[in-house]
Formats: structure tokens, sequence, C-alpha cells
């Protein structure tokens, strides 16, 4: 076969020329023959791993994607790299670590493409900040490439019902108030999660992988089908066939990640109930893309665009549902249809949203899809807040959430153990305010997510009836009048850390309202005695990361 130079525009320095004589011989070592040497080379980068059940299966997926790459004409690269299993690291310690793997996954692909020369790239992901990591890395490396998820995992039965790993995070809350047995709590472990693949409801995983769906960056259809369905493997097949068709068009992340792009990807989220922290890693991939992106063009898409699937945690089904529906590609046609969605941008097959799009059958009304003109709500699920707490901005999730505004006392606590043992010992009352700060970015650092917490509330009664704020994050998973990613956080000397317990605080969702009945006076006097507190972390990893990390209001990114 012949190769258009073109598209060997960086492997050709590893691969052409006398020169090059020792390079050959590296790939010769490795059974690679002069005709697959001369082919673009293309990555193949996988987050598989042991550790975690969305990306148990990923190598599978990769050998697929190697065949598309060859059968179109390339020559893969499969390489690894990290992925941290946030349900495994939440509730302690480990937890601290997740958002650090977003920065640790983007910058090992970024050394890999930049040290190997690929051409092309194709990512694949499973667990949470890996999808955001994977698309940080194209967006900074902007060689053509594609994105491919791993797909959900299958919802479990427990009792005749549908249960996912929500649920055993909020039956530990109802364990400790004696609402369910030890015997009963070990079954729903048991069958909570029946196989690979990532968290079933909307949770961060899949609303990360519906969110790249619309900003064009993986294939149209491969957001929602399962781990286990027989669909992944042509997905996978096809991912690695497109990267081979954007290198002979140039077409390079930077010209499908536009302003417009990430408007289509934030409308599919607010429209479905999605995760807050597709709040960050949106920010933080548009800031790698170099496009204009804040937490007031969030609010302004959600405020406009309105609540149309009933996925969980804030509605009743799981992702899987939504395939049954015609999945992220028949969600996205009815808000292309009412004109909430921008048709005419550049995606991954190298053609628009609205060419893609053109051939997905509306099915009428369905359990998890509304028509635009009978929604579950009518604006949608995210909503920034501000106020003398929260100057630069703070998150809510409102689907599902029954009340939307809560006045009442501050019940203060430096850190997730401190809180999450005053929840389990009863010490947490209806009307409350919880506040759990010193865990933003850098006061984490990391940012920890507060599914132990807000599970164990839930778990025992409580989850609409306090609300909660905190620097740090809330899993995907988490429901109820919970304000994250407040900014400036604690350790910086954010408002957040003038708290002190009895504070009257108000959180309203609605009026986009966070805020302390203190004058600014009383808060500057304040935080004029205020000290920073030491470091948690003086080496490694999660010190730099310390060190480099913006403010959640821009992504926590660091750089």
């Amino acid at each position: 076969m012949k190769t258009d130079p073109k598209m060997k525009h960086r492997s050709s320095e590893v691969s052409i020329g006398p020169e090059r004589a020792p390079h050959r011989a590296m790939f010769h070592a490795m059974g690679f023959t002069d005709e697959q040497i001369a082919r673009p080379h293309v990555g193949v980068a996988s987050s598989w791993n042991e550790i975690t059940p969305c990306n148990y299966h990923l190598n599978h997926l990769a050998k697929k994607v190697k065949e598309g790459v060859t059968a179109a004409g390339g020559t893969p690269f499969e390489f690894g790299t990290i992925a941290v299993s946030d349900a495994i690291s939440m509730g302690h310690v480990g937890m601290k670590a997740s958002l650090v793997s977003r920065e640790v996954i983007a910058d090992s692909v970024e050394v890999m493409a930049v040290a190997e020369r690929f051409d092309g790239l194709v990512t694949i992901a499973g667990c949470d900040k890996s999808l955001p990591g994977m698309l940080i890395a194209l967006a900074r490396l902007n060689i053509p490439g594609v994105f491919l998820y791993g797909g959900s995992i299958l919802p479990g039965q427990y009792c005749g019902k549908d249960v996912t790993i929500q649920d055993v995070f909020e039956a530990v809350g109802a364990h400790a108030r004696g609402k369910m047995t030890l015997e009963e709590l070990s079954s729903l472990e048991h069958a909570a999660c029946p196989g690979a693949g990532s968290c079933a409801g909307l949770y961060t995983a899949n609303t990360m992988a519906a969110a790249i769906e619309a900003l064009g960056m993986s294939l149209p259809g491969t957001a929602s089908p399962p781990a286990v369905d027989e669909r992944r493997q042509e997905a996978s097949f096809q991912s690695g066939a497109a990267v081979l068709n954007l290198l002979a068009k140039n077409i390079r992340p930077r010209d499908i990640l536009t302003r417009k792009a990430f408007e289509n990807a934030v409308t599919v989220v607010v429209a479905t109930g999605g995760s807050t922290n597709a709040v960050l890693h949106l920010l933080a991939i548009a800031n790698e893309a170099g496009v204009p992106l804040s937490l007031e063009d969030i609010d302004r898409i959600s405020r406009r665009t309105p609540y149309i699937a009933s996925l969980r945690p804030g509605g009743q089904y799981v992702m899987a549902d939504l395939d049954r529906e015609g999945g992220v590609e028949r969600l996205m046609r009815e808000l292309l249809d009412a004109k909430l969605l921008h048709g005419d941008v550049l995606t991954a097959t190298g053609k628009t949203v609205r060419e893609n799009l053109k051939g997905v059958k509306r099915n009428g009304r369905g359990n998890v899809i509304r028509p635009i003109s009978d929604p579950i709500a009518p604006t949608g699920t995210l909503a920034i807040l501000k106020g003398n707490l929260a100057p630069e901005g703070a998150v809510v999730k409102t689907a599902g959430v029954k009340n939307l505004r809560l006045e009442g006392p501050a019940r203060v606590f430096d850190s997730e153990e401190d809180a999450m043992q005053s929840i389990l010992k009863g010490k947490v009352h209806a009307g409350d305010v919880v506040v759990i700060r010193y865990e933003g970015p850098k006061g984490g650092p990391g940012m920890r997510e507060m599914l132990a917490v807000t599970g164990a509330l839930h778990g025992e009664g409580l989850g609409d009836k306090v609300a909660l704020l905190t620097d740090g994050r809330f899993s995907g998973a988490t429901h109820g009048l919970m304000a994250g990613h407040v900014a400036p956080e604690a350790a910086v000397g954010g408002p957040i850390a003038a708290l002190k317990e009895g504070d009257w605080i108000t959180v309203d969702a609605a009026k986009r309202e966070l805020s302390v009945r203190l004058t600014k006076k009383e808060i500057q006097s304040r935080l004029k005695k205020w000290k920073a507190p030491a470091p948690r972390f003086t080496r490694g990893a999660l010190a730099k990361y310390a060190k480099l990390v913006s403010s959640a209001s821009l992504g926590a990114v660091c750089g």
C-alpha cells in the first residue's frame, strides 16, 4: 500500500531515511515489517487495569481498535496509562488522588505521543477521571484523534429492582441507623455490580461519555451501549478506522473542540441531569483547547435548556435504559430539532452534527427521554450559585431535588472524616447546613468527592432535609441540595474558612444564592485572624499538585 507522506506528519521523524535506521531496528525487534513501519503510526492509549470494573475490559476493546487502524491503512501502537477507581477510593484518603489522576493521565499520554511521534491517537477510557484526562491530552496535543468509551455496567438486581453502586453507598447510612440488617447490606453489596463497565446511572463516567459524544470527539452512538454489548466491538473497530480518515483530511481536535461544540456538550449535560463533575472537566478541556468557557456560560445554557431525560440519580433510569430509547444520538436529535444544539459543528466522523443525526429517528415519548414540549423541568439541572460564601461560584445539581432552598445553622467540619463520623452517630439533624471545608483542590489536596457522606445522609433519611456545602466535589451519584466546588476554597482564605458553628446559611438554587448572615466587615475580621493550615502532603505527586492547581471555578487545572 502507498501511504500519503502528509499522513506521516510526525512518524517520519522515527521511520524515514537512512539516519533513522537505528529507530527502525527497534521496531523490527518487536516484529514490525518495513511496510508497517512505513504506514502512519497511530497510538492506542488505554487506561485498562485490574483495579476497577469500569476499565477491566478495555484491553479487549484496544485489540479491536488496532484491527480498525490496520484495516484503514495505519500501524497501531498500544500503550497504557493509569486509572483510579473512584468507588474504591471513595470515603478515605485515597480519594485525594482521584482528581490528581486526571492530570497524570493527560500528562502521560502527552509524553508518549510527543516522544514516539504518533501521527494520530485513539484514547480509550472507562472510569470517571480517565475520560476527561484523555480529552485534555487530545486537546493539548492537537493531533488527529478519536475517543472511545468503554461503556457502562448493567444494573444489578436486588429485591426485584434495578440497583447500582449508589444504592450500596446509601445503604451504609441505612444500616448505621438500623434500617437495614447486615445480611441485607451484604446481599445488596453482592448484587449491585454484575460485571464490567462504568457505574450504571448518569454518574460522572456516563455524563462525560455523553458530553464527549456531544463535543464530537467520539463516534455517534458510542456513549450509551453497555460495556458487554457486542456493539462495543464494532465501535472499537470503527474508532480505529476513523483516525485514518481524520489524518487524510487533516482534521484535528481543535477543529472539533470549538466554542459551539462546548455549548452542545453543556446542553446535553444539563438536559439529562448530569454530574457536577462535568463542570470541572469541560472547563479543563476547554482550557486546553484554547476555548473561552466559564461558570457563567454553563449557568446561562442551563437556564435556557429543558430537563428531558430521567436518569439516576435525579431520575429513575440507567444508561442501558437510555440506550434502548436510542441513546445520546436520539437525545441530541430532540435537542437539535428544538434548535438547542449547533448542528453545523464538525465531528470525528469528518461530518457535522446535523449530518450525523440525519438518519436518527424520533420515537415519540419514552420512559427515559421526554419531548421538549413536555419536559421534566423547564430549565436545566446545573445551577451556579454565588454570594458572600462563594464569590467565584459554587455548583449545585438540581435534578430530583425536592427543596431548592434551605436556611439553617452551619455544622462546620474541617474534613470529610469528621463529618462522616457525626452523621453516622446521629449528630446531624434536619434543617442543618453541613459545611465540609479544607477539601478543595489545594487544601485537600485533590478535591475529594463526598459520596460516602451524601450517601449516608440519604440512607439516614436526611437527604432532602439538610443542605451541604463544600470546597470539595460530589460524585455523579450524589443528589440533594448539595453545593460543591465552593470557591475560593478554605485553604487559600476563601470566605468558607471564616464560618463558625451555628452561623446562619442560605442555600438557594433557584435564586443562585449561597450566603451566610454576616456582613462583609465581619467576614474580613474573622479572616484577618485566620492562618493557612500546614500542607497535608509535602512530597510527591499530591504535593506538586497542591502547588500548581488553580481554583475549581477555572476547572482545577495545573497550568
